[in-house]
């Protein structure tokens, strides 16, 4: 009898919530261009009446623009949803087996850390479709907030849980965490979820009028967003003197950039806190200081996409496992950074540069950095394009072999 063919996702790892996360995540760049090119005076953010006056009245450029956010915001919630179905029932057929009983006694148990991280983006992804799409959203969004609220919470208690179940094994007794399997920054997945987390309650800070739910949004934000930071910088110290013992692992050179996302997610959640102690409690900040702010967080992102790519490159990972015939799951963490970079970009362009007045808005010197972070986009959409086909297309079949 032969074996039949299977897609490489078939052999499951919770890293495939990785594929969920960048779809979402591509949304987001998408609302980017809305959310900074779409005038929005009622509000912080755009909403479908805001976008579809612009549409209605503006020049075809921004009608182009809007209607390239509004197809790519469209399929990529989407395959953020559809990954994430598929994702939890491979999830819950997975731990029915030995391999998960091993994963779950092992370093990579954070890998599980991918669930609550990309469950979190999705409730992002589904909130800016409800902005871009849904008439008459903005008059019952003050409810919208606690529910929001309620099921990030949920989220956040599904890491908790994660995490002290992983943390209370190894730190209770020693010898069962691999220090020689720790040289990557595979184990700063936990931090990159709680931070996801904190960044969904600092929404509401941010838009709620509610003084209530702002200073509710604020404190929990706060919480996750420390935690965050305490957990990346212990997490990222161990494992890099673990790298300069034992060298980079291979197949998880990906994850020496996952300082990117993480530093994303963590300048919109201090940007959104920023917003709401201004509006509600009348905390100011200059823009200028925003600028420099945002500086200081692109830097970092520079400094770790220049490691992470030397890396990768001296290891030969691209031409294995992205250009070539191997495949890894954690390939899909290559999304993050490049998205996350696109994002951070239209931030430091639009929240610092322009609101500082250090240049005018859509001015040359606008278009060529906004180009840098629209490149970045489409070249992470062709690497999406091309993991999905290598993990979820349909099987080759082998070829045949003559008879002797």
């Amino acid at each position: 009898m032969t074996t039949p063919f299977k897609r490489p996702a078939d052999t499951y790892s919770p890293l495939y919530f990785l594929a969920s996360l960048g779809a979402g995540g591509l949304s987001v760049t998408f609302f980017m261009f809305l959310f900074f090119w779409v005038p929005h005076p009622n509000q912080p953010v755009p909403v479908f009446e805001d976008i579809w006056a612009a549409f209605s009245q503006g020049m075809l450029p921004l009608q182009a623009a809007i209607l390239i956010a509004w197809a790519g915001i469209a399929v990529f919630a989407f395959l953020n949803v559809k990954y994430l179905l598929w994702n939890l029932s491979a999830l819950s057929a997975f731990k029915k087996t030995e391999a998960y009983t091993t994963l779950r006694n092992s370093n990579a148990e954070t890998t599980l850390l991918a669930g609550p991280l990309a469950a979190a983006m999705t409730i992002n992804a589904l909130f800016i479709v409800g902005m871009a799409f849904v008439p008459m959203l903005w008059t019952i969004v003050e409810y919208l907030f606690p529910m929001a609220m309620v099921a990030f919470g949920l989220v956040g208690l599904w890491a908790l849980r994660l995490i002290g179940d992983f943390l209370g094994r190894v730190l209770s007794q020693g010898g069962l965490f691999d220090v020689t399997a720790h040289n990557s920054f595979a184990q700063l997945l936990p931090a990159f979820a709680i931070s996801m987390v904190g960044v969904g309650f600092a929404a509401p800070a941010a838009m709620s009028t509610t003084p209530a739910t702002v200073a509710i949004a604020l404190v929990i934000s706060t919480f996750f967003a420390v935690a965050a930071v305490i957990y990346t910088l212990l997490a990222a110290a161990t494992a890099f003197a673990s790298m300069l013992h034992y060298g980079t692992h291979k197949e998880a050179g990906p994850t020496l950039m996952v300082i990117v996302p993480i530093v994303t997610i963590l300048s919109i959640l201090f940007l959104r806190q920023e917003h709401g102690l201004h509006v509600t409690f009348g905390v100011h900040g200059a823009e200028g200081e925003t600028m420099i702010f945002l500086a200081r967080m692109l830097s970092v992102q520079v400094v770790f996409l220049a490691l992470g790519l030397l890396v990768m490159r001296r290891q030969g990972y691209f031409a294995d496992f992205v250009l070539g015939p191997k495949t890894s799951p954690g390939s899909y963490a290559l999304v993050c950074p490049g998205v996350a970079f696109a994002v951070l970009m239209h931030f430091f362009i639009n929240k610092g540069l322009v609101a500082s007045g250090a240049i005018d808005k859509f001015s040359v010197v606008f278009w060529i950095l906004t180009a840098i972070a629209i490149a970045s986009q489409v070249l992470m959409i062709a690497l999406v394009i091309r993991l999905n086909r290598q993990h979820f297309g349909k099987p080759a079949l082998p070829e045949a072999v003559p008879a002797e």
